[in-house]
């Protein structure tokens, strides 16, 4: 028996691997996050399949259902939206299987920030512009952040930001990144990207602010910030430069 950690993806049910599918269609038992998870997925799971929506259930009452599986013999496929490397809880979980034995995979998926910059049509990685990506996020009722990963001081160095679970403080957010990034730094919200319902705001750090309150946008949304939303007079990159040797 196997726990496999499924990436299933930002939200579009066909934004997912080939394994991930596979995992999902051979797994007697499938946990899932039913306000996040596409629920086309679970029409892959196979017929008569223990299906378990960890939407309100606390981290103890899933690894019960882990650990019963177990006992059973039967296979788990635990989906976590986007890709479980990122703001997944995994680790909490992967611990607790650890202590009881009980073996595990994972399998990744399409992150919410690959997503989000997907629909904005915009690399992330810029060539002459911006050649670092910061994930992050903020504190407010969750987790407080560790020393020293204050949006100040990630700030300081102007990279590429994008930032998860933040557009409900997207007012903080901006006092926090102006300073380091100007009020003309070019902003981009990407809500529930991938999916028929998405919504995409673009704007600079003096307006974003407003536009998310007006467009109604509180929850499952990424915030990206940095000038590579907006380059357009950038050099071309070393990779497919006709000057590069290739021998």
């Amino acid at each position: 028996m196997t726990v496999r950690f499924v990436g299933a993806g930002p939200g579009a049910a066909d934004l997912i691997t080939v394994r991930g599918q596979r995992v999902i269609a051979s797994s007697p038992v499938c946990l899932y996050a039913g306000s996040l998870v596409p629920a086309e997925l679970l029409g892959c799971c196979p017929p008569g399949a223990r299906l378990v929506d960890t939407a309100r259930m606390a981290l103890d009452e899933i690894v019960a259902e882990m650990l019963t599986a177990h006992e059973a013999g039967h296979d788990v496929a635990r989906l976590h939206s986007g890709d479980p490397s990122v703001y997944s809880a995994m680790a909490e979980q992967m611990r607790r299987l650890d202590a009881a034995g009980v073996p595990y995979e994972v399998v990744p998926g399409v992150p919410a920030f690959a997503a989000a910059a997907a629909s904005l049509k915009r690399e992330l990685t810029v060539p002459g512009v911006g050649q670092t990506v910061v994930l992050t996020r903020t504190s407010a009722r969750a987790t407080p952040m560790p020393e020293g990963e204050d949006l100040d001081t990630l700030g300081r160095g102007r990279a590429t930001m994008v930032l998860h679970l933040a557009v409900q403080r997207v007012e903080a957010v901006v006092e926090e990144l102006i300073p380091n990034y100007g009020a003309d730094c070019p902003v981009a919200v990407v809500a529930r990207a991938s999916r028929d319902d998405e919504v995409i705001l673009r704007g600079t750090l003096a307006d974003i602010a407003g536009l998310v309150h007006a467009a109604g946008v509180v929850r499952t949304a990424v915030i990206v910030v940095g000038r590579v939303l907006t380059a357009s007079e950038f050099p071309d990159s070393h990779l497919y430069s006709a000057a590069r040797c290739r021998d």
